[in-house]
């Protein structure tokens, strides 16, 4: 099955079918960024004139320069929706506003001979508008083409808000509601690929799993409010320093766990990151700091051939972190490599248990303890 389109590939699907249904040579779809009252294009398709890019990162027009949209934009049609107009190269058109010299002016600049103008409207709001352009000397749009093109702009805002409503729907599914971090299940899937890249290209891919330490205390003598503050308090903290490794992934695992994923800084780097973290989240006028673990590719902690063994490897760097009530971070594989009492808990977990005797992580899925709020596990 195909990948869903993004909000940009939607839009240029939609300026594409557009010109092509309406005979056009040249496309755009633009914004209305009512903060900054200006229409700001987001694709150019067809025949690109010179200094026309496919996707223009600054191309965007003032729309007081545009007055026969002004009212448009302003959501100041009478009823229904409104209605595409033409504008020609010569000035004169048909529709709402026949005359616009800064339309006329680009039409002329950039050799084409006329224009078709259609007002996007998006949950009943004025969202931006669809151009479609032919060249001088083709035929000139006509009555029935503002209508066609009155039509292809209303398709075209329901599909923008159908890939709208995907794209929340996919946030929501990959977001830890009351932090804003990842949750669980973008882990496992940005955890996964990341593996495969290790084992194709040798990435270095590290894993810092954090406990957060007092919760239940805070929630017990405190309440659960104020418990979920420090939550919130320590996502910003997390996300904080994750922004000193590029791309890495901060995430609330569920209850009061916390991880960030990193694919490609050193693990001296990651682990630089994790003492910064700790100390910072000692800094906090609640809890009693973050039990830390710290798992990378880039120690000697033998192979990782799969995302489960170096989510282990973490977990026990974790949990000997908290047993031992450590100030920094625990590392895999630094006391003595695969000989480490971590890496080993994490390998060779106790004869008879069986996955009992892995940790919450291992036990099922979402199955935080001592967490306030929902938990975005997955």
């Amino acid at each position: 099955m195909a990948a869903a389109y993004t909000p940009l590939e939607s839009v240029e699907a939609a300026a594409e079918g557009a010109r092509r249904a309406l005979g056009g040579t040249f496309a755009a779809v633009s914004v209305w960024e009512r903060e900054h009252g200006r229409l700001r294009v987001l694709v150019n398709v067809g025949e690109r004139a010179a200094g026309e890019e496919r996707f223009p990162g600054g191309e965007s027009y003032p729309v007081h320069a545009f007055p026969e949209i002004a009212s448009f934009l302003h959501e100041e049609w009478v009823a229904g929706a409104p209605h595409a107009w033409v504008e020609t190269a010569e000035g004169e058109g048909s529709g709402v506003g026949a005359y616009c010299h800064q339309r006329v002016a680009a039409l002329r600049r950039r050799g084409r001979g006329c224009c078709v103008v259609a007002p996007i409207v998006l949950h009943g709001r004025a969202w931006g508008e669809l151009y479609v352009a032919r060249p001088l000397g083709a035929p000139v749009f006509g009555p029935q083409d503002a209508e066609f093109a009155t039509v292809l702009a209303a398709v075209t805002a329901s599909g923008i808000a159908q890939t709208e409503r995907l794209e929340e729907v996919r946030r929501l599914a990959f977001t830890d509601p009351l932090t804003g971090l990842a949750n669980r299940r973008a882990v496992d899937a940005r955890l996964d690929e990341a593996i495969e890249r290790h084992q194709s290209d040798g990435v270095v891919v590290s894993l810092v799993v954090c406990d957060l330490n007092g919760l239940k205390r805070v929630n017990d003598t405190l309440g659960h409010a104020v418990g979920d503050r420090l939550l919130e308090r320590f996502g910003s903290v997390l996300s904080l320093c994750g922004a000193r490794l590029p791309g890495a992934l901060a995430a609330r695992l569920g209850g009061d766990e916390f991880c960030l994923l990193t694919i490609g800084p050193a693990a001296d780097e990651v682990v630089r990151v994790a003492e910064e973290l700790c100390r910072r989240a000692a800094a906090l006028e609640l809890g009693e700091g973050v039990a830390c673990g710290v798992a990378s590719t880039g120690d000697p902690i033998g192979p990782v051939r799969s995302a489960r063994r170096l989510f282990r490897l973490a977990d026990a760097a974790q949990y000997r972190a908290k047993g031992a009530r450590a100030t920094g971070p625990v590392v895999a594989g630094r006391d003595g490599g695969r000989e480490d009492p971590v890496v080993r808990m994490a390998d060779r977990p106790p004869p008879g248990a069986g996955a009992g005797t892995e940790r919450r992580r291992f036990r099922g899925r979402g199955s935080g303890r001592g967490g306030t709020g929902p938990s975005g596990a997955a």
